[in-house]
């Protein structure tokens, strides 16, 4: 069994199972942080990305000024963002049979894989997955095809260039695989090929393997997967919550016996605490807003928006900002809210009981009946005209690249009353305010990650309890920037494995056992002998027949009796395998004295015993013969002398039982 490993990001992981005869693809994360290294992408022409000056190398050389522009003592390219793929070419990926996928933020790469290496499997995910997944796909395909560039930057990319660059630039790695966003034609291609799949359904994969969804807790439809044959179990745990959010609880029981217990997508942040995160962002708003100015959230269209919609609705009246308008910006904003309204079966108990009242789960959608909270799909039409100051808006791209916020920053960041809350943990704050720079509004970093922290981690591991422990190699020691902190890091018996981005791990357990069925008339044929008091055992000749990964034992056929010699002239038919008795099986050992004996009553006295590590050799002097008695096999060796070879084979066998 071995795990290929195609990401390095312990939160948007791609990896690759081969167990059995069956090749499984664990997630296809796609790392958008390579996008912190482009200039973000305005909606309305910008005067002062416009005269950012190129960049020109130490020697004077002017030749990447169109590629590269400097600002606030950075450099960036100036082209349309590119993202950094999974590792491709480290296995034939059109050998994959299935992809599995835990959640939407971990399906970003499907199209990349599904549509240009040959892959012909297919995608199991749960329907809420799918439906978000294709919302986020479907935004980013619209923010990045409504600002196109003119020309692309490639020359930057070359390895003798990239040296020269100033950092980060220059310590960007795997540069080659960064790919231009994909189409929405690739992306509806790519989504025809998932199959939903409910919790706790189990899937055949070929007859070898079965999985298994378990809700996860993290986010709507997200999933925890089980990979099992008779006698192996993989868990797969990537993106899971203990904490009371509004996806249905983490299925934790259903994880216990497992050989291997993959582990990826722990929370970010270890050290902030969500609640905390939450009660600091509606304080840093309120206090905002009351001084007159603008609250900026770049956030994804679905998740934590959610959640923090729910508690401002809790807080606004108990702030005094019912006045106060908060818009939700995103080409798929209104089908988010609906979603997250539709999809009851999939959230918690609380919120499941509302949908019998009849109420709706999330509070959101009374702030929209009041006003309180309007959605448009971009900041041009309707929003202009709605538009009121102060407000609060909602909208993507996180890594401010991109999308409606790229307008906000423009036109909010040269006023200190405004502020910027980050709740986003995915891209760093200061690299994405960096080409933003010099910046005067206010900026607020309060991310919520709601995924385990090492703590619930160790305490979940204690439970399960599984034989071997694979995660990221971020996992097993403490993050650079608190490199004193132990507590930051997995430390559990036996020790992790962990991986990188292009390693290959031998998991390690083997195989040992398969399940064969008997079929009853075999059965029925057997005759088991008594060999010790309370164990039998029994001889089996069949003919063992396998397809779609099972097993059968079938009794051998008998041969017809010959038909009578005809006159008429026949084809020649091919003559069916002759089943011929099987021999009698042998157990036991020869005891050395009393074969000794035994020879010495057969005339055969000059013998030479030479002890060897696996029995002994006994050299019969006279007769020129050498008989090798080993624990599982015993070899009688003499030229040209049948009836002494017979004679010693009978004498062996009068020691050993047959049956």
């Amino acid at each position: 069994m071995k795990l290929y490993c195609l990401s390095g990001h312990p939160t948007l992981p791609c990896n690759v199972l081969k167990f059995k005869s069956t090749t499984i693809m664990l997630d296809c994360g796609l790392d958008m942080t390579s996008a912190l290294n482009f200039l973000p992408l305005p909606l309305v022409h910008s005067p002062r990305l416009a005269k950012l000056p190129g960049w020109v190398s130490k020697d004077g050389n002017t030749f990447l000024e169109k590629e590269l522009k400097e600002c606030a003592g950075r450099v960036f390219v100036d082209s349309l963002p590119e993202f950094c793929l999974p590792e491709r070419e480290l296995l034939d990926l059109s050998t994959i049979d299935v992809i599995l996928i835990s959640n939407y933020h971990c399906m970003m790469a499907l199209p990349y894989i599904t549509e240009h290496t040959g892959f012909t499997g297919t995608v199991y995910a749960t329907e809420p997955t799918l439906q978000i997944g294709r919302l986020l796909m479907e935004e980013l395909v619209n923010f990045i095809e409504r600002v196109p560039k003119a020309q692309s930057a490639t020359c930057w990319k070359n390895k003798e260039i990239q040296r020269l660059l100033p950092a980060p630039l220059k310590d960007t790695v795997e540069v080659s695989t960064w790919k231009s966003c994909y189409t929405m034609q690739e992306v509806n291609s790519a989504l025809s090929k998932v199959q939903l799949v409910g919790y706790s359904q189990k899937i055949e994969l070929f007859g070898a393997v079965q999985i298994t969804p378990l809700s996860s807790g993290y986010s709507l439809g997200s999933s925890n997967w089980i990979i099992q044959s008779h006698y192996e179990k993989v868990s797969y745990v990537s993106g899971s919550s203990l904490l009371t959010t509004h996806p249905q609880p983490m299925d934790q029981s259903s994880l216990k016996n497992s050989d291997v217990l993959i582990l990826t997508g722990l929370t970010q942040i270890p050290t902030a605490n969500p609640d905390g995160m939450l009660g600091e962002f509606c304080s840093n708003l309120a206090m905002t807003v009351r001084t007159g100015g603008n609250v900026l959230v770049p956030c994804y269209s679905s998740g934590v928006i959610y959640d923090l919609l729910e508690c401002l609705y809790q807080f606004i009246d108990s702030a005094s900002l019912t006045t106060i308008p908060f818009y939700f910006i995103s080409p798929v904003a209104n089908s988010s809210l609906e979603f997250s309204q539709i999809f009851a079966e999939w959230l918690c108990h609380n919120k499941q009981s509302k949908v019998y009242l009849p109420e709706p789960p999330f509070p959101h959608a009374e702030l929209i009946q009041t006003n309180k909270l309007k959605h448009y799909p971009s900041v041009h039409g309707d929003f202009s005209n709605d538009f009121k100051q102060p407000c609060v808006v909602f909208t993507g791209h996180p890594s401010l690249r991109f999308g409606d916020v790229v307008h906000f920053m423009e036109l909010w960041g040269k006023s200190s009353i405004n502020t910027i809350i980050f709740t986003e943990p995915d891209f760093s704050y200061l690299e994405a305010l960096a080409p933003y720079q010099p910046l005067a509004m206010k900026c607020v970093y309060c991310p919520i990650d709601t995924r385990l922290n090492f703590i619930q981690v160790s305490k979940l591991l204690k439970e399960v309890q599984p034989l071997h422990v694979v995660c990221p190699e971020q996992y097993v020691r403490p993050p650079p920037a608190q490199s004193h902190r132990s507590d930051l890091m997995l430390d559990c018996q036996p020790p992790t494995m962990p991986y990188r981005r292009c390693s290959v791990l031998s998991l390690p357990f083997r195989r040992r056992y398969e399940r064969i069925e008997l079929l009853p008339e075999l059965a029925d044929s057997l005759v088991p002998s008594e060999i010790k008091p309370g164990i039998s055992v029994a001889t089996v000749t069949a003919v063992l027949h396998t397809k779609d990964n099972k097993h059968v034992l079938r009794p051998t056929l008998k041969l017809a009796p010959a038909p009578p010699p005809s006159k008429k002239r026949k084809r020649v038919l091919e003559e069916p395998p002759e089943h011929r008795a099987p021999k009698p099986l042998l157990s036991g050992a020869v005891p050395i004295e009393q074969f000794l004996a035994t020879l010495q009553k057969h005339g055969i006295t000059e013998v030479k015993v030479e002890d060897t590590p696996d029995g002994h050799i006994l050299h019969l002097q006279d007769e020129d013969t050498l008989i090798q008695l080993e624990e599982d096999s015993t070899h009688i060796i003499c030229d040209n002398n049948e009836i002494l070879r017979a004679t010693l084979r009978d004498l062996v066998l009068r020691f050993l039982q047959k049956f």
